[in-house]
């Protein structure tokens, strides 16, 4: 493992996305977007990526200077098409536009189609922070997950992300997959060529496995909850409400037809919509309540949980999005630590688009 500092790694990832034809403020959007979840200590889904962006954009996936437009809206909601472009830019703009309905109606909500992985959900909903707002989005990704009683996989770790503005106290973010472990941590453990938690994927028949590779090899990840007695079957309705809101609503691919993000995955020619697809919410504050009030509560809704009794194995009770914010305020003094088969892809990159690394 080694540690690089946060702007050598932004200096690095804004090269490559130049070297794909990004313009220079989409190099710096899809970065920023990209090396937050470092920071934020998620990272399954930031600089480990960059690799797979670059495999996608090389196969004719991913448009690098997109026409990102809207299709259809009306005071409160809207649908963006993404022509293809990293969701890594397209979210943004896409969240960006809730909150400008928001600001005008109270609330706004937009749904995307033709886009691509758009890194953390958390990112997004974090938006609406600064506008007095909460902020909620979720995704749609490739089929990797099997339902409920199924050997087939036919949804995507699809996440969900809401971020909630309090006053004195931190924010209150939850940002987290609709399975029990996102695939990018099992990639982690791929690298390391370590056992999964049971509980975390099926063999090919459907069978409990802690075999890493096991879903390359025809297995599947299970929904939040891993078996139906411990209710996989609340963890296949959240993610089949992300699929349905992300891609059934917007027009993009939904369930098996979505467009596979990993390389083992085939691409299959039958299509039900257009690329992936995202759904944002933003919510004015001051819609239901002063905005003052409503974060003095929050702040004694995050106390009081706070002083929530410990059990004896933890020495107290997290707030959603307390690790993340402390991840990110010590990897940005300290340095964010880098896998070695990542830092070897980067180094893989930076040869191939003649980059100083």
């Amino acid at each position: 493992m080694q540690i690089f500092t946060y702007e050598r790694l932004r200096t690095f990832l804004e090269q490559i996305f130049l070297k794909l034809g990004c313009s220079d403020l989409h190099a710096v959007k899809a970065t920023d977007v990209l090396l937050k979840a470092d920071l934020r200590g998620i990272d399954s889904h930031g600089i480990a990526r960059m690799s797979s962006y670059v495999r996608l954009w090389e196969i004719g996936r991913i448009n690098s200077t997109p026409d990102i437009h809207i299709v259809h809206e009306t005071p409160s909601t809207g649908v963006i098409d993404g022509d293809s472009g990293l969701g890594l830019v397209i979210a943004p703009e896409a969240m960006a536009l809730a909150i400008q309905k928001a600001d005008q109606v109270g609330t706004g909500w937009v749904a995307v189609r033709n886009s691509n992985h758009y890194g953390i959900a958390g990112y997004h909903a974090m938006q609406a922070l600064e506008h007095d707002m909460i902020g909620m989005t979720m995704t749609n990704a490739s089929p990797m997950v099997a339902p409920t009683f199924s050997r087939e996989r036919m949804l995507g770790t699809n996440p969900i992300a809401v971020a909630f503005p309090a006053g004195q106290e931190p924010p209150f973010v939850a940002d987290f997959a609709s399975t029990t472990a996102s695939y990018g941590k099992v990639e982690i453990l791929q690298r390391k060529k370590a056992p999964v938690p049971l509980g975390w994927i099926q063999d090919s028949q459907g069978e409990p496995s802690q075999d890493s590779n096991g879903i390359t090899e025809g297995g599947a990840m299970l929904p939040l909850g891993s078996d139906r007695e411990h209710g996989s079957h609340k963890g296949y309705c959240l993610g089949a409400m992300v699929d349905i809101f992300s891609a059934v609503l917007s027009g993009a691919n939904y369930g098996p037809w979505v467009p596979p993000y990993v390389s083992f995955l085939k691409t299959t020619n039958e299509s039900v919509g257009n690329g992936i697809g995202h759904f944002f919410g933003a919510f004015r504050i001051d819609a239901f309540r002063p905005a003052d009030e409503f974060k003095d509560h929050m702040d004694r809704w995050i106390q009081r949980f706070r002083k929530a009794h410990p059990t004896k194995e933890y020495p107290e009770v997290l707030i959603p999005g307390d690790p993340e914010r402390e991840n990110e305020t010590l990897r940005m003094a300290e340095g964010i630590p880098v896998v070695d088969p990542v830092v070897k892809d980067l180094q893989r990159l930076a040869k191939k688009f003649s980059i100083a690394f």
